[in-house]
């Protein structure tokens, strides 16, 4: 069992100054963390500061920052800075992220992703370690960067990590990975990748409602944008969920997005997404647990319930 517990934010529809008291009720509630992401609303790192500066019971993480939209120099600024504030309470995490994000959103070329996750990777591990770097990488090259600010903590470094290269790389060089988009029944396969001394995280997408029909119907939705995505595509066809999820990917291909959304099964949608009651949402979760995930974080969805009943009702027992 873990004693880490964490919970996404920010909060649809809640300001980030708002935050301050549903910060300090998170951790009434018994969760240890809150993970931001960074996709198209708040950046990664204004809400952790935010978090780190008003509640000092709270641990944060980013899940995760894509290496293509910062410079290197500045990503280890930005992580060193949040390092700071949070001192000792910061979890960072790295990840090639997708097409869609860094290259039609950001107007960045998305090329070689996984080299450049290694490399932004060693130059981070490098940089936070208080060394002047002056190194041609494979993807990028820095001439003279130093951290004029010293790390005094060093934040684990996390990679968001899918197949079984960046799994490995995740091991071999990270501190760990975060998951995301997988059934607790995946785990395990993750686990042998990444290696038995590193921790895992995981972003888990949480509905809770009873009412089956409405839950599938918002969760087919999600899953039909995100995992015909390639880099999740792929994921799921490493993962055997090839056959169930093809024929959403016909659909999808064909422009067919309300077929895409009918021919995902209901055992897939179950498998990938919490929903029911909160105690059965909570069982799921521990499902989690127990095969491997040492910080699961909940995304939560509120449907027929407000918010604030659904934090709480969620909430570690």
């Amino acid at each position: 069992m873990t004693s880490r517990y964490g919970i996404t934010i920010p909060f649809d529809g809640v300001s980030l100054p708002e935050h301050r008291e549903w910060f300090h009720r998170l951790a009434e509630l018994g969760y240890s963390d809150v993970w931001s992401s960074e996709v198209d609303g708040a950046d990664g790192f204004t809400p952790l500061a935010l978090c780190a500066a008003w509640e000092s019971r709270l641990n944060v993480g980013v899940a995760v920052t894509p290496v293509f939209t910062r410079g290197p120099g500045l990503m280890a600024m930005s992580i060193a800075a949040l390092a700071e504030v949070a001192q000792g309470r910061f979890t960072m995490g790295l990840g090639a992220s997708s097409l869609p994000v860094v290259e039609r959103w950001n107007g960045i070329e998305y090329e070689r992703p996984f080299a450049h996750t290694r490399d932004v990777l060693r130059f981070v591990n490098k940089a936070l370690a208080g060394e002047k770097i002056d190194e041609v990488f494979e993807t990028f090259e820095v001439h003279g960067f130093k951290l004029s600010r010293p790390v005094l903590e060093r934040p684990p470094i996390l990679l968001g990590a899918l197949r079984p290269g960046m799994l490995r790389l995740a091991g071999r060089e990270g501190d760990g990975a975060i998951l995301n988009w997988l059934a607790a029944t995946d785990v395990a396969a993750c686990r042998d990748e990444v290696g038995p001394d590193k921790t895992i995280a995981a972003r888990l997408f949480v509905i809770p409602t009873e009412d089956a029909d409405a839950a599938r119907f918002i969760a087919r939705r999600m899953i039909s944008s995100y995992l015909t995505v390639p880099t999740y595509a792929e994921f799921h066809r490493w993962l055997g969920r090839g056959e169930r999820l093809q024929p959403m990917w016909d659909a999808w291909a064909e422009g067919d997005r309300k077929r895409a959304n009918e021919v995902i099964p209901d055992d897939v949608v179950d498998e990938l997404i919490i929903h029911g009651s909160y105690e059965a949402c909570r069982e799921h979760v521990a499902r989690y647990i127990e095969a491997g995930v040492q910080i699961p974080t909940l995304a939560v969805i509120p449907y027929g319930v407000e918010l604030s009943d659904a934090v709480e009702g969620l909430a570690p027992r």
